[in-house]
């Protein structure tokens, strides 16, 4: 059956479910379907040398089972006289257990009873034995198992690439039967297939020498579909290259059909592992793989792991914040990234490494400059390791109808990429699907595959391949401050809202209003100053400001109450400095020319003005906070003086913005924005056009009420 055609596979595997309809509910399905799937399918693959191993078992009974299962191993073989790595020595086999309807779920156990440790260990991840009880009790047993019986899974007839499909597709039926979120689903093979060939195409000269030795690792294989495309590619460009895969998942059914498969391929160096990747990392002992690739879970939280990530001293080798806590996709890239090989031009032994990684639109932009996720990717963009990103279509994924994006990471980049990003957008180039399957509607064809792997190797130009520099995609974040302006004026309603807290100030308060009379004055700094004096010059009998804290509160209560907002008053002056005080200098801004600008302008840029001697600063309205990015290849002053200073004249940089990191220049962060970098502008339709559309409509809307009407 060829790899076209495994939907008439799944459609009848699916078929046979129904009869589990009642005892099991369908998001269940898979505990029975899945294990006797790849039960049918070792049975197909041993039907060949049965009688051989049964023969050879004969003689090897009270042995240790080690050495049995030794001996048993090298005699099953398959068509090519290759020892399987595996067996089963039980009298029983598919066509047998039918025989038997009374018998069915005893004679079923012990037939799994009988395989080799190896698929035995598999069949305990099903815990497949729980269902045979289950489905004996409720008389669906015999028929499932004479069902299966029916279906021919030898590789020969079903080879392991449509086996591979006819796996996914039935997973994703039962993920969509119980309802699972877009952080669950399987990757379409067209989009492996683009994720392998920007992984392997730029190594071909490599991958097709003689004796050549590859290494490949998917953190998150799922059943284990990116580990058997990269393997086709490799063994399809070089038949000799020893291949060995590497895998691991988090799900026992998944780990189980993916741990199957490897073994009924006979790949006895290759390994799949069953765990938590972030927490328990099956391959600590391998520090590096030549290729790795993963699709990762969508928008999936990792709180259950940080409790114990929290206490390492860094994770995968990385020391600053994580993304996150509802996000854990970038945990999984910098996880790849801590199996990359040390590189050396030249040296064999210091090989590095490439990745291919599948993400959603989060790990792109989310977070702005000093959180988890803008920290890890530069990080990355500065140790010049990420080489591209591909935008997918939407609706290319099973379960999720979100937009995908492709990243390809590496620690050798070829010397025309080096400090050099390349995008590509491929999301207009997909096929739409004559039936959808669950929420994929689009696909991408051969063509399109080609295409967006020439525009990668060729790192062209063009209105869908855009190359940038390493910089173009980091930006400082600034705090733009601009003055509080308050209007003081004593009102009866303010007086009331003041006494009802400070009664006790009820003849300072008069005497203030004596002093001052009622009306607005738009300085707080010189009404405040005589507010400050008549409390000065109070009477021995009158109440004034308390000492320490209660004091500073009955302060802060009287400018709430007497003050408001006015944009044409003064500004609050918050202190007075000497002009030697305060540290501003071009030394702030290395490599930035300041010459242009007089002291005064050079102050005033920080929020410090002049008052004689000395220098003054403005007190910042809240309200008037904001912030600037400002690409890396800017300069920070030109571009407050060309893009803040016209539009607002009385703003200034916060200055603890510049002295918190990275060498007193603001906040460093970095973000890939596809929408803004493939933008193009669509002018409006002439108004003439839309007048004679809607007059249009309107003439039909009016044709359809004189048929209601007449």
């Amino acid at each position: 059956m060829s790899s076209a055609n495994f939907q008439q596979l799944a459609n009848f595997i699916w078929s046979v479910a129904d009869l589990l309809r009642g005892p099991y509910r369908p998001p269940q399905y898979e505990r029975v379907m899945l294990p006797l799937t790849v039960l049918r399918r070792f049975d197909a693959v041993l039907a060949l040398t049965k009688d051989a191993v049964l023969a050879r078992y004969e003689t090897l009974k009270g042995k240790e089972p080690a050495l049995v299962d030794r001996v048993l191993n090298e005699v099953a073989k398959n068509e090519n006289g290759t020892s399987l790595g595996f067996h089963n020595h039980s009298q029983l086999d598919f066509y047998r257990l039918k025989g038997d309807p009374d018998n069915i779920a005893r004679h079923l156990t012990d037939y799994i009873n009988g395989f080799s440790e190896n698929v035995r260990k598999i069949f305990e991840r099903f815990d497949f034995e729980k269902e045979i009880e289950k489905l004996e009790e409720s008389n669906r047993l015999y028929q499932v198992v004479s069902q299966f019986v029916e279906i021919d899974l030898h590789p020969n007839r079903v080879d392991n690439i449509t086996m591979g499909l006819v796996f996914e597709d039935l997973i994703r039926r039962f993920n969509e039967s119980a309802n699972e979120t877009a952080g669950d689903h399987f990757t379409p093979r067209e989009v492996i297939q683009l994720m392998v060939n920007l992984l392997l195409e730029p190594d071909t000269n490599v991958l097709t020498r003689a004796g050549v030795i590859v290494t490949i690792c998917d953190p998150a294989c799922g059943t284990g579909g990116m580990l058997a495309e990269a393997q086709n590619w490799i063994h399809a460009h070089n038949e000799q290259a020893n291949v060995k895969v590497y895998g691991q998942d988090y799900n026992p059914r998944s780990y189980a059909v993916a741990a199957s498969d490897l073994l009924i391929k006979g790949q006895k160096d290759s390994r799949i592992e069953l765990g938590n990747t972030l927490t328990d990392d099956r391959f600590a002992d391998m520090h590096w793989f030549d290729y790795l690739l993963a699709n990762p879970p969508f928008g999936v939280d990792w709180k259950a792991e940080k409790k114990e990530i929290d206490r390492w001293p860094n994770f995968c080798g990385y020391t600053g914040k994580l993304p996150r806590i509802n996000d854990g996709a970038l945990l999984f890239l910098l996880h790849m990234i801590s199996k990359f090989a040390d590189y050396q031009p030249g040296n064999k032994d210091l090989p590095g490494s490439r990745a291919a990684i599948v993400f959603n639109g989060s790990p792109l932009f989310t977070g702005g400059a000093g959180s988890g996720e803008s920290d890890i990717r530069r990080w990355i963009i500065e140790r010049d390791m990420l080489e591209a990103i591909v935008a997918l279509p939407e609706q290319m994924f099973y379960n999720t109808g979100i937009g995908t994006f492709v990243w390809v990471v590496t620690n050798r980049k070829a010397d025309h990429r080096k400090g050099k990003i390349q995008l590509i957008d491929a999301r207009e180039r997909y096929t739409p699907m004559k039936r959808s399957l669950g929420d994929k509607r689009r696909y991408l064809d051969q063509t399109a595959i080609d295409t967006v792997t020439r525009e990668h190797g060729t790192m062209e130009s063009s209105k869908t391949s855009r190359v940038f520099d390493n910089t173009d995609f980091g930006y400082r974040r600034i705090t733009v401050l601009r003055p509080l302006r308050l209007r003081f004026e004593i009102t009866d309603e303010a007086r009331e809202r003041f006494l009802n807290t400070c009664p006790e100030l009820y003849g300072a308060l008069q005497a203030v209003q004596d002093q001052l009379g009622t009306e607005l004055r738009l300085d707080w700094n010189q009404a405040w100053d005589e507010v400050q004096h008549v409390f000065k010059t109070l009477p021995d009998d009158v109440e004034g400001w308390a000492k320490g804290a209660k004091g500073t509160a009955q302060k802060k209560i009287f400018r709430d109450c007497f003050t408001t907002v006015d944009p044409e008053a003064a500004p609050v002056i918050s202190k007075h400095h000497k002009k030697g005080d305060v540290p501003v200098s071009s030394k702030l801004f290395p490599g930035q020319t300041l010459s242009t600008l007089t002291a005064g302008e050079l102050y005033a840029l920080f929020g410090l003005y002049t008052d004689g001697k000395n220098l003054v600063e403005y007190e910042p309205d809240p309200a008037l906070k904001d912030a600037e990015n400002i690409p890396l290849k800017k300069d920070i002053v030109s571009y407050v003086l060309r893009e803040v200073r016209p539009y607002v004249a009385d703003a200034w940089i916060d200055r603890e913005t510049l002295d918190e990191q990275d060498g007193g220049i603001g906040k460093v962060g970095y973000e890939i924005n596809f929408n803004r970098v493939f933008f193009q502008y669509q002018p409006p339709r002439p108004l003439h056009e839309i007048d004679a559309e809607l007059a249009e409509v309107e003439k039909r809307i009016m044709g359809l009420l004189r048929e209601v009407t007449e």
